[in-house]
């Protein structure tokens, strides 16, 4: 879990400044508008429940979530997206798994692969890395906002698997059922909360120093800006001071 923690609150960041320029934007609704699929009511549907959320917490106006709920729904005309999951392997040997939304996705597979080879990684075929991953509800804390013991007493309480201590943060992980109550306990309790999503977990970490690490980081930037890949996750554990970078 070491470096989760850190690299979840850096991206979270990152969003902000992804909103600005507009790529937060079109990720999002291409999203919402797959999730719709399933139903547009976000109280029944988990996946458009999160996607919505995203989108609110990126600023996005409502009249854009609407729309992208209804070109999902069918409501209104839509390009059609399909899920793409793509996995391979960066520098030191770092798992690496993606989820994409495409409208071709051959295109997509393609443009992934080039990156993977110009970053010095290698994409690997269909179920290779995907074991190493479970989803979980991840939600991250910073020490500066609360005592350890109170925090614990609290998530523990609404539900939460397991709290691990970090350098600077408190990392909680939930089932992905039992993820909106814990969340909802600490904004309850006024708790200040530096990232929360439900995602994809590494049950086990590769340790990336020095020159690899900064290879690694490279390659999962460059493909978290592509314009198709909506996530990606990596089971790299990287020390704070290079993350911070």
């Amino acid at each position: 879990m070491s470096g989760h923690s850190k690299w979840a609150t850096i991206k979270h960041k990152k969003a902000a400044t992804d909103a600005k320029r507009g790529q937060l934007f079109t990720k999002l609704i291409k999203e919402i508008t797959v999730a719709a699929r399933h139903g547009g009511n976000p109280d029944s549907n988990p996946r458009l429940r999160v996607a919505i959320e995203r989108a609110k917490e990126a600023s996005m106006p409502a009249d854009n979530i609407d729309r992208a709920v209804k070109k999902g729904t069918g409501e209104l005309e839509g390009v059609s997206y399909e899920d793409v999951t793509l996995e391979g392997y960066g520098p030191s040997g770092v798992a690496i798994y993606i989820e994409a939304l495409s409208d071709n996705k051959n295109r997509t597979t393609s443009e992934v692969r080039t990156i993977f080879t110009k970053k010095g990684g290698n994409m690997a075929g269909a179920g290779s890395v995907s074991w190493m991953f479970e989803k979980k509800g991840y939600i991250v804390v910073s020490k500066k906002t609360i005592d350890e013991d109170r925090l614990m007493s609290i998530v523990l309480d609404a539900g939460a698997e397991d709290m691990v201590v970090e350098e600077e943060n408190f990392a909680v992980k939930t089932s992905p059922a039992d993820f909106y109550k814990v969340k909802k306990a600490l904004d309850d309790n006024s708790v200040k909360i530096e990232s929360a999503e439900i995602t994809l977990v590494p049950k086990s970490t590769v340790k990336v120093l020095g020159e690899d690490a900064k290879r690694v980081l490279d390659l999962v930037n460059s493909l978290e800006e592509h314009g198709d890949v909506q996530n990606v996750y990596a089971n790299f554990d990287i020390p704070d001071e290079l993350l911070k970078e």
